[in-house]
């Protein structure tokens, strides 16, 4: 006669998360990732396609003078492009942590969940049926749409027989997105607003305002306070329902809070540098690998990293071939479609 598990004692389970996570790890990965960061935000600001000496970037920052193009082309377009990339890569970062450990699912990402491409065709719509919306309710769109794409990937995977296993959310996803996509071009196609929605398909910071900084990092900054305080019971959460239940946390409840704050974070990303996937894939698996599973630390080291990887695959974009860009989204998916291949292997064979 065939005896289920026993479910493995809470206690048991916390001494287990206090023993695989890595502190003193996660401490130098804070401090040495915000110095590599303030450096790289630094030299994304002091390169362009146009030449422009060191004394003048100083003095463009601490002396601005708006009578000099040179101090117009650091304050007006470099700036907000570099600050931008750093929110939209913690953003990306963190929500894809947090639908991770939410889900207990490795592949979850917000680009490959439908989050991404429900943002953009909430877009489409505006583009084509709104033109003259200001960017607070393109973002305010985006959250809709962003929603609407993860309800539709949920629903269709928990319908499924055996439940929401991690690859039917996958391929839920995947088939959720290109449906998306597709409904997105025939949108572009028949309002002829394709070359205006070029940009948010292949994802890029380059006309990022300041304007979209002002109104996207506030909601950015309260979203990633709440995730670092919602950040234990995604632990527990990430442990399993039953000990996150004998702990005495509310499952559904935190399910709920993390759902809204990654619509939030996602929304915000996805309105400014459009649809860049596999962010919220890489990030998080490399911080868990680096910390271990405490999300206290996956967090903040996760936002890190993410704004550091998109603040150089910006910096790479203007560089590989300049004075033209290389879009963001297609040099993040050299890295991430690889990435993405070797966890779907890893996780076929653990099934």
């Amino acid at each position: 006669m065939k005896t289920s598990a026993l479910p493995e004692d809470p206690q048991q389970a916390i001494r287990k998360v206090k023993v695989r996570s890595r502190p003193i790890a996660a401490s130098l990965i804070l401090v040495g990732g915000v110095i590599l960061l303030v450096f790289g935000m630094a030299l994304a600001i002091a390169v362009g396609a146009k030449d422009i000496a060191l004394p003048d970037v100083w003095n463009a920052l601490f002396h601005f003078n708006p009578d000099l193009t040179e101090h117009q082309i650091i304050r007006e377009l470099r700036m907000p492009r570099v600050i931008g990339a750093a929110i939209v890569g913690a953003a990306f970062a963190v929500a894809g942590a947090i639908m991770q450990g939410m889900t207990r699912n490795p592949l979850a990402d917000t680009g490959l969940l439908g989050l991404n491409a429900g943002a953009s065709f909430a877009l489409a719509l505006c583009f084509s049926l709104a033109p003259g919306l200001s960017f607070l309710g393109l973002m305010l769109y985006s959250f809709l749409g962003a929603g609407m794409g993860v309800g539709i990937v949920y629903g269709i995977g928990s319908r499924s027989k055996g439940g929401l296993t991690p690859i039917r959310l996958v391929l839920a996803g995947a088939a959720v997105s290109a449906l998306f996509t597709a409904l997105s071009e025939g949108v572009a196609l028949y309002f002829k607003v394709g070359q205006d929605l070029a940009f948010w398909y292949a994802g890029g910071v380059a006309g990022t305002q300041w304007l979209q900084i002002q109104i996207i990092l506030p909601a950015v900054a309260v979203a990633l306070v709440c995730a670092f305080a919602l950040a234990r019971s995604i632990t527990l959460l990430s442990l399993g329902d039953e000990i996150a239940t004998g702990l005495g946390q509310r499952t559904g409840m935190i399910r709920l809070f993390g759902v809204l704050i990654v619509l939030v974070l996602a929304g915000a990303a996805v309105s400014v540098v459009g649809s860049v996937g596999f962010v919220g894939l890489i990030i998080p698996h490399l911080t868990r690998k680096l910390v271990g599973v405490d999300y206290r630390w996956i967090i903040p080291c996760s936002a890190v990293l993410g704004s550091l990887l998109i603040v150089f695959a910006d910096l790479a974009a203007r560089m590989i071939n300049p004075p033209q860009e290389t879009p963001i989204g297609a040099l993040v998916s050299l890295i991430g479609v690889p990435f993405f291949l070797y966890l779907a292997v890893k996780e076929r064979r653990s099934l």
